[in-house]
């Protein structure tokens, strides 16, 4: 069959179509690679070596795990600054399970359970209460993270018996050399964009951050969805608070802490921007990969640990702003 201009014509035509619609990821992915040539410059000893990539992959999925729900709800036009105590809480709940001689398969129901019993009463408080998400998840994340404070006493627990568990190595040990969990993180990744670009449930999401009136006159329960990405936020950070558990073989009272920041980052800096109806899932995966390596990248170049949060508040910043000069082009 030879290449005629109609058929070239048409392949242009879908390859614009595919760079329009996927700009954001394609963009935050050239970020990806600028940034690890520089580095690999920067450090060739270091980022030629597998072992630093090892150790960014054992600790993304818990990253993964939070910043996609994310997604979803500053897509809906909400924000969750709670989610870092709900991680906590949940994986609480798994360690005090598994620590009782609970199977950690059921432990790990129950904490995911908790989590997303938190995402739902969080989103109530919320949508129900017609209070502002922002101000609303940062007093709630005071209120949770301080009941487990004084129900802990500030104690962890210990859990190194979770490494000979079935458990630990389907869902945190490693294959042929490779991170389990990443596997887990994938399949994560790809169900949340079926539903974000292919279900209804995101095509609901859009319209209602987007425009909440309109979505309502369409016949969308706007309440209900934005409960709803609550929920899922509810149980990405119940999984996010369990891996870690899983990964580090620790609970710590003050669990997911060191997520907020680095979550926004990776949300906005992956291309999903802050006036709702718009984002990409693939984006904010590449984010989170994104702001990972820029942790060892600050380290690994001579810089010392104080820099990482400059340059996490930096790249949030230059992101609005990119997405606030292509804004007329989003909409």
């Amino acid at each position: 069959m030879t290449d005629t201009p109609d058929n070239r014509s048409i392949e242009q035509s879908w390859a614009r179509r595919f760079v329009l619609a996927n700009r954001a990821s394609i963009g935050t992915m050239a970020v990806f690679v600028v940034m690890m040539i520089l580095f690999f410059i920067g450090n060739p000893a270091v980022f030629s070596d597998y072992r630093i990539y090892y150790s960014v992959l054992t600790t993304l999925p818990v990253a993964i795990f939070v910043v996609v729900p994310m997604v979803f709800l500053v897509t809906v036009g909400e924000i969750d600054l709670s989610f870092p105590a709900v991680m906590a809480l949940g994986a609480w709940v798994f360690a005090l399970s598994a620590q009782a001689g609970i199977d950690p398969f059921v432990s790990l129901v129950l904490g995911l359970g908790v989590g997303v019993l938190m995402g739902a009463a969080i989103g109530m408080i919320v949508v129900y209460g017609g209070l502002s998400s922002l101000v609303a998840t940062l007093g709630l994340s005071f209120l949770i993270r301080g009941a487990i404070l004084i129900a802990t006493g500030g104690k962890s627990i210990a859990m190194l018996s979770l490494k000979d568990t079935v458990a630990y190595k389907i869902l945190s040990g490693t294959l042929f050399g490779f991170p389990v969990q990443m596997l887990w993180a994938t399949l994560f990744v790809v169900i949340s964009v079926f539903l974000y670009n292919r279900h209804r449930f995101g095509a609901r999401v859009h319209c209602v951050g987007d425009n909440p009136d309109s979505a309502a006159q369409m016949g969308i329960d706007t309440r209900a969805v934005r409960v709803y990405t609550f929920v899922f936020m509810g149980l990405g950070a119940g999984l996010a608070g369990i891996f870690s558990t899983m990964i580090n073989f620790t609970w710590w009272p003050t669990a997911g802490d060191s997520y907020l920041l680095p979550t926004l980052a990776a949300v906005f800096v992956g291309g999903t921007p802050t006036w709702g109806g718009i984002g990409t899932v693939v984006g904010g995966t590449i984010g989170a990969v994104i702001v990972s390596f820029i942790q060892v990248g600050i380290v690994s170049a001579g810089l010392d640990g104080f820099y990482v949060q400059f340059f996490n508040g930096l790249i949030i910043i230059l992101a609005l702003l990119g997405h606030r000069w292509n804004q007329i082009r989003y909409r």
